[in-house]
């Protein structure tokens, strides 16, 4: 499992004491204001940073940086991925997945009506792999890339998708015309 999160994108400076503007990927912030450092990444280059001060600016969070003290400096952050570990990622609630954890999972064929013995029951079908998690307009849609490399968008919903077990890492499908 992936055990950092990129967690938030540092926007404009904030004020005029080097804080920045911190976009929730999540949607949440309550995480976020309890950071004490993270990685911050741009492009290939990353760098651990101490937080000295975080402030809710809805919907975002303002956060103030050790040694970046003026606008000038906080614009130069900007772009930057906030980078952390998985304890320190907003928590899930029952039935929730990190995004991160359901890339590169096999998409299988629920198996669970085969008759026990039978082929399918020992093996499960192997349709492809989830490649992201996509918001739509009406929810979340899982990007598979099927084994002969075309891509399809399924809703990632209960209808759709049965078992995710990410120790083995395979995730249902509950019907393969879903992929037609």
């Amino acid at each position: 499992m992936v055990e950092q999160f990129v967690v938030g994108l540092v926007g404009a400076p904030f004020g005029l004491k080097g804080f920045v503007k911190v976009k929730s990927l999540s949607g949440e912030i309550d995480h976020l204001l309890k950071l004490t450092s993270v990685t911050l990444r741009r492009g290939v280059v990353e760098q651990l940073r101490e937080i000295e001060e975080s402030a809710v600016v809805f919907p975002a969070v303002a956060l103030k940086f050790k040694g970046i003290d003026t606008p000038e400096d906080a614009k130069a952050l900007g772009g930057a991925e906030l980078i952390v570990g998985r304890e320190q990622a907003s928590p899930l609630k029952k039935g929730e997945y990190y995004i991160e954890d359901l890339r590169g999972i096999e998409v299988v064929l629920e198996t669970a009506a085969a008759p026990e013995g039978s082929p399918k029951a020992e093996k499960p079908e192997i349709l492809g792999h989830i490649t992201d998690i996509l918001e739509g307009g009406g929810g979340n849609l899982a990007e598979v890339k099927l084994l002969t490399g075309e891509t399809r968008l399924v809703p990632f919903r209960d209808e759709f998708f049965g078992e995710i077990n990410l120790e083995t890492r395979k995730i249902a499908l509950l019907n393969q015309w879903i992929l037609e």
